[in-house]
């Protein structure tokens, strides 16, 4: 009786001591050093099993085993909320599973295409309470990914800043980035031209083809004469309330900055708005052409010439008439 004793305590040893040091590991964050903030968003009627396997997915969690466990086996599972939650890669099972049980009061906020970063800053500031110069201190221009995040009233704008590049990070992966290294660009300068773009297209069409116009010139080390880039230079408009001067003069393309493509060849130091996924895409997706010139028309429609003698004509037939 006591040698059968025995033997079963060995068994019970051999299974239990295997499965306490797995379920210590499955406690433990997926990536402890990485402090980004993921939005998880936990349907009406979700089950727990693909909630689990969502979050072990996303690198949330390190196993949908324990975590459908631990939901099975405690309250966790009758007390998962819906709605959006802020995680992150650095919480533990424990930390994570505490946060899916409360409700959400997040704040919704929406980042159109082609907003640079001291407008992002501006609606930052209106929906939290929080200090302009905070966030631009975080904020890295070309790179606060524009769409609608759902954050809590607490994030600061570290955390916001965080997100939004985690984001970027997200949807750029998304993209053939070879695309890129056969056209030679750097992200940053990808971004840049990108940033560009979406400034300069009025239409979804023309994008492709005002990336093309740029990359052209670039080629060739011919100034780029974008509008946009002088728009960023003036700043905020007072009598415009805006941060994109309409009607530019001939004052205002003598300004002196980096940023004057109508002075300085090559492309600015840095982008000069926040492009959407569609702006990015087109640069890396630029046809071939000999295009050297654009000019948009009074519908937003851009039309495109190889040389200045067809420059002019478009001038001609589209904006005097």
């Amino acid at each position: 009786m006591k040698k059968k004793l025995n033997i079963l305590l060995i068994l019970s040893a051999l299974i239990l001591v295997p499965l306490y040091f797995w379920w210590q590991q499955a406690l433990k964050p997926v990536k402890p050093q990485d402090s980004s903030l993921i939005t998880f968003t936990v349907s009406q009627g979700e089950s727990v099993r693909t909630i689990a396997d969502r979050l072990e997915d996303e690198d949330l969690i390190r196993s949908t085993v324990a975590f459908f466990l631990k939901a099975r086996f405690t309250n966790l599972g009758q007390n998962i909320q819906a709605g959006d939650f802020i995680l992150s890669p650095s919480m533990d099972l424990n930390t994570l599973s505490e946060s899916l049980q409360h409700g959400t009061n997040d704040i919704r906020i929406t980042i159109p295409e082609g907003w640079r970063n001291e407008e992002i800053a501006m609606k930052i500031s209106g929906e939290f309470g929080l200090p302009e110069s905070e966030f631009l201190k975080v904020a890295k221009e070309g790179f606060m990914f524009p769409d609608t995040y759902r954050l809590p009233k607490e994030t600061t704008p570290t955390e916001i800043g965080a997100m939004f590049l985690a984001n970027f990070d997200k949807k750029i992966k998304t993209l053939d980035l070879g695309l890129m290294e056969r056209k030679n660009l750097s992200l940053n300068d990808l971004v840049t031209i990108a940033s560009m773009v979406e400034r300069e297209a009025k239409l979804h069409e023309d994008r492709p083809l005002i990336a093309g116009v740029i990359l052209n010139r670039l080629g060739i080390g011919m100034k780029l004469d974008i509008d946009a880039t002088i728009q960023y230079a003036l700043g905020f408009q007072n009598e415009q309330k805006s941060w994109w001067k309409k009607d530019l003069t001939i004052v205002d393309l003598d300004i002196d900055s980096p940023y004057n493509t109508y002075k300085v060849a090559g492309l600015p130091p840095t982008p000069i708005a926040n492009p959407g996924l569609a702006a990015i895409r087109a640069v890396l997706e630029a046809p071939d052409t000999d295009y050297l010139y654009y000019i948009a028309d009074g519908t937003g429609k851009s039309h495109f010439a190889s040389d200045l003698e067809g420059h002019n004509r478009n001038i001609s037939a589209y904006l005097n008439k």
